[in-house]
């Protein structure tokens, strides 16, 4: 699967998607890319997209084309779990509140938000064995990738939802990199968390 966030790759535009990258059977969407962008990639790669909001996006109702709201509801993962073809992926859109943006959370919100996903992942574990694969985000847990300004700093709950839940990747972006020396992939018990700005290619089967 391919994660991206936060930075659109203008090469992207200028070669082959399917040569770039080879097979790709999802795309996963962290945050803060335009959407035409991201309707971009899963269509020239042949993938099914999901994704939620960074802090910096534009609610869809305030675009020129309704339809894209339309679009945004069907792979939208705030607050939600699917299962993708036997993969079970939740997600959590926004970044801490900072201001009064549209995406931005509070560490209350952003609880509501983990909680509502709990009985849909009580069903995965009795059906399935397992409460969930991947947890997609943008921004990360508190303490591990975030920044110690208010604006980039990471939630609390997601520490929680981690150590309950144990997906075996969690995925986000919001925090920037341009030093190749900073640690964008970080072991916490049973997840393994990732930094994908820009864009992040990860081989994962579904099921264990």
């Amino acid at each position: 699967m391919l994660a991206v966030s936060d930075e659109v790759d203008e090469k992207a535009y200028q070669s082959s998607l399917p040569d770039r990258y080879g097979h790709i059977d999802l795309v996963l969407g962290c945050g803060d890319l335009p959407y035409d962008y991201l309707d971009y990639l899963a269509t020239q790669l042949g993938a099914p997209l999901f994704a939620v909001h960074g802090n910096h996006d534009i609610p869809p109702e305030q675009m020129d084309d309704p339809q894209i709201g339309v679009w945004w509801r069907g792979i939208d993962l705030h607050g939600r779990v699917r299962d993708i073809g036997g993969l079970l992926v939740g997600g959590l859109g926004g970044s801490g509140r900072y201001s009064n943006g549209p995406y931005q959370l509070t560490e209350g919100e952003t609880w509501s938000a983990l909680l509502r996903m709990v009985p849909r992942l009580i069903v995965n574990r009795v059906a399935r064995g397992r409460y969930l694969d991947v947890l997609v985000t943008h921004a990360p847990p508190r303490g591990i990738h975030d920044l110690p300004d208010l604006a980039h700093r990471g939630f609390g709950a997601l520490r929680w939802f981690l150590r309950m839940f144990r997906p075996r990747y969690h995925l986000h972006g919001h925090s920037h990199v341009y030093d190749r020396r900073t640690t964008t992939r970080t072991r916490y018990h049973d997840t393994t968390v990732i930094n994908v700005y820009g864009a992040r290619e990860i081989e994962l089967d579904a099921g264990r």
